[in-house]
């Protein structure tokens, strides 16, 4: 083999290798040798058949594989040679008049990682704002987690029904004066106007009280799911037992038992611990991004261009994404367009921050063992089928490039978390309203998405987000990574709100071993679905 350098230009390198046509030969004669003992052949004895036989009937293919294998053999040597740190998968292209039997003219161009000075950690000075959990929190918490469960006070006896009202009701659903299956049901809460039951159920219930007796005719839908009463007109006798009122929820020990818990203690107790973690998450974010900060300004060197456009085209492409699910998309490509440049930067500081934190971990012993890489492996594979996850695990086993990328997200936490234990940090209590508000600010300059060589995962740095450029901040939200360190969003949407609330009163009550109560059979007057 023989190496010819081209170019060397800053991060830049090219080179000519030269792979005799000798070694080529060479490696076929090695493969023949290999599988000649499993060859079979009409009139020779099993192992048996002529070394230039077998090249005859498998020559084409031996001889691709042993230029194949020649080339990556001269790659991997080349970069062994000239202590290459490779930033990207090298660039490899054949002489185009190459023919078998002809020396392999192979042209090779990469581009390498910088040598950066030992990264300075001296001198880090951090600040941590701590939240206190306020009581009114939690039971706005709890409030939110009634009113999305139905627990809720009465309104008073003279309270007409409305549409957007709870009802608690029994029924009897009756077919020419004979009650059907499925068609009774007791203490059953039903919204007006939330489309439950069947078309014309609900609005019938506008305007009455508790105590009220009403009976309620309406037809089946024709395509009802059940054959035998579609399209037929059923009676439904109701009562109302109660209409809740959905301003004030009704938070006592009953309400939390019906959640699987021992009481409202308890509930609190979960709740408030779930806020002190939201807390936990926003204070990290806001001290890792000062921390990059920090770390950018001591440190400027030149990055390799195919990763800072690896980066951007990431961020283009998820900028796009939301720009197309915009009001107008038109509108909202043209607003990234203005700013493409600003998007350019944010790539350029995103690698240079990601390659700097690799090195202050390599450098300073930073490791994923085993036990975690095998334990970040097997709750990778947990979102794909059962049939597919053995499959990914082997994938990733086997494959460098994707264990890289599964290990960077834990191995950048435990370089910041290295960094953090070196920082000299103090503390300043503040509300969450001032903690968010420390993180927007943040938000207006240009933060990188930190990662090292390969890296293919999303973490808390996003880019700028002005009020007119709806794409970039949604495009900013989306970025936001681990989910412990993202900031949370404030809380002026109610379902959005009641969403979450929903899934943490399944989260508390798992955490309780007593079960829920189960709910009611579904009824056939309720909407198939």
């Amino acid at each position: 083999m023989q190496t010819v350098e081209t170019l060397n230009e800053g991060l830049k390198r090219a080179y000519t290798v030269t792979i005799t046509s000798k070694d080529i030969d060479a490696r076929v004669e090695k493969e023949v040798a290999a599988i000649a003992p499993q060859v079979r052949m009409p009139g020779f004895r099993p192992g048996k058949v002529p070394a230039n036989l077998v090249k005859k009937m498998h020559g084409e293919s031996l001889q691709r594989d042993a230029l194949n294998g020649s080339i990556q053999d001269s790659i991997q040597k080349l970069i062994s040679d000239n202590k290459l740190r490779p930033a990207m998968q090298p660039s490899v292209e054949l002489d185009e008049g190459f023919e078998f039997g002809k020396d392999a003219e192979v042209k090779v161009a990469l581009e390498v990682l910088p040598e950066i000075a030992a990264p300075s950690i001296d001198g880090l000075k951090l600040e941590r704002l701590t939240v206190e959990v306020a009581d009114a929190q939690v039971d706005e918490a709890a409030g939110r987690i009634a009113v999305q469960q139905g627990a809720l006070e009465e309104h008073a006896a003279s309270h007409k029904a409305k549409d957007g009202d709870t009802l608690t009701i029994d029924f009897v659903g009756k077919i020419d004066g004979e009650a059907f299956e499925g068609g009774s049901a007791e203490d059953v809460k039903l919204k007006i106007g939330s489309g439950q039951f069947i078309p014309g159920f609900e609005e019938q219930l506008t305007g009455v009280k508790k105590g009220d007796e009403k009976t309620i005719t309406v037809p089946f839908p024709e395509d009802y799911g059940a054959a035998h009463l579609a399209g037929k007109t059923a009676t439904f006798d109701v009562t109302v037992k109660a209409i809740l009122n959905a301003d004030k929820p009704k938070l006592d020990d009953d309400f939390a038992k019906s959640l699987g818990l021992e009481g409202l203690d308890k509930l609190k107790e979960l709740l408030k611990g779930q806020i002190e973690q939201e807390h936990n998450g926003l204070t990290r974010t806001y001290m890792k991004r000062k921390l990059l900060d920090q770390l950018a300004a001591a440190h400027d060197f030149d990055v390799p261009p195919t990763m800072v456009e690896a980066e951007f085209d990431q961020i283009w492409a998820q900028l796009q994404h939301e720009a197309g699910h915009e009001e107008d998309p038109e509108a909202a490509i043209k607003e990234m367009e203005a700013e493409k440049e600003d998007y350019r930067a944010i790539a350029v500081r995103r690698v240079r921050l990601g390659l700097l934190l690799s090195e202050i971990g390599q450098a300073n012993g930073v490791t994923v063992s085993d036990q975690e890489m095998n334990r970040l492996i097997m709750q990778a594979a947990q979102q794909y089928g059962p049939q597919d996850r053995e499959r990914f695990v082997q994938y990733v086993r086997q494959d460098p490039m994707a264990a890289a990328q599964l290990r960077a997200p834990l191995y950048e936490d435990k370089v910041v978390d290295f960094l953090f234990e070196k920082a000299e940090i103090s503390e300043r209590a503040v509300s969450r309203e001032e903690l968010e508000a420390a993180i927007e600010a943040e938000d207006g300059d240009l933060k990188p998405h930190v990662h090292g060589p390969g890296c293919g995962h999303d973490h808390d740095e996003k880019p700028k987000a002005k009020k007119a450029a709806a794409p970039k901040k949604k495009a900013a939200e989306a970025e936001e990574a681990p989910a412990a360190e993202a900031p949370a969003k404030k809380a002026p949407a109610k379902k959005a709100a009641a969403k979450k609330d929903e899934a943490v009163a399944d989260e508390v009550a798992a955490e309780e071993k007593p079960k829920a109560k189960k709910a009611p059979a579904k009824k056939a007057a309720a909407k198939a679905e």
